[in-house]
């Protein structure tokens, strides 16, 4: 099992992007209040720090390991995914096997993280925001739900390539 201090800055990032996405889908909260909470409670960042490397509650958690993510790319994803959470979907939409409101709360959040990623965010490679995304459904996701994240944002990466590729 994984440790805190051996996840990189930006997979953690992506973790708390992925639960602050899922919570602003479920309350409709700001996701940059929820950010703003999470950067201001420190038992509960620790908590979610825990519970995000497997760590058990006999072991308390490293305050040094405590802010050990790419704060830039944090708000990168809370403000890039709802600013921009029409297109992600009809992505989406295009490559999902049931309607959009029957994903799983989690699933989709990590979704659209991962669609974010490969449609606005040049710097990222498609396989480095697939991969990313499909180890965020293995600790947070459905049991197999890694098998259907891979799978559609794989598809939306192929349709984005064949799109930039065609004149």
């Amino acid at each position: 099992m994984k440790h805190p201090d051996k996840i990189s800055p930006r997979s953690q990032s992506r973790r708390y992007a992925a639960l602050a996405l899922y919570q602003w889908r479920l309350t409709g909260e700001d996701p940059m209040s929820i950010k703003r909470q999470l950067l201001d409670d420190p038992d509960w960042l620790d908590a979610v720090a825990m519970s995000l490397s497997g760590a058990d509650d006999d072991n308390p958690p490293d305050v040094k390991l405590r802010f050990q993510f790419n704060l830039e790319l944090l708000e990168q994803l809370l403000t890039g995914v709802p600013m921009h959470v029409q297109e992600i979907d009809a992505q989406l939409d295009r490559f999902l096997d049931r309607p959009i409101t029957q994903v799983d709360p989690v699933e989709l959040a990590i979704l659209r993280l991962g669609a974010f990623e490969i449609l606005f965010s040049d710097n990222i490679p498609d396989r480095v925001a697939i991969n990313e995304a499909v180890e965020l459904t293995k600790l947070l996701g459905a049991h197999e739900g890694h098998k259907y994240v891979n799978g559609v944002l794989d598809k939306i990466a192929r349709y984005r390539a064949t799109e930039t590729v065609d004149p």
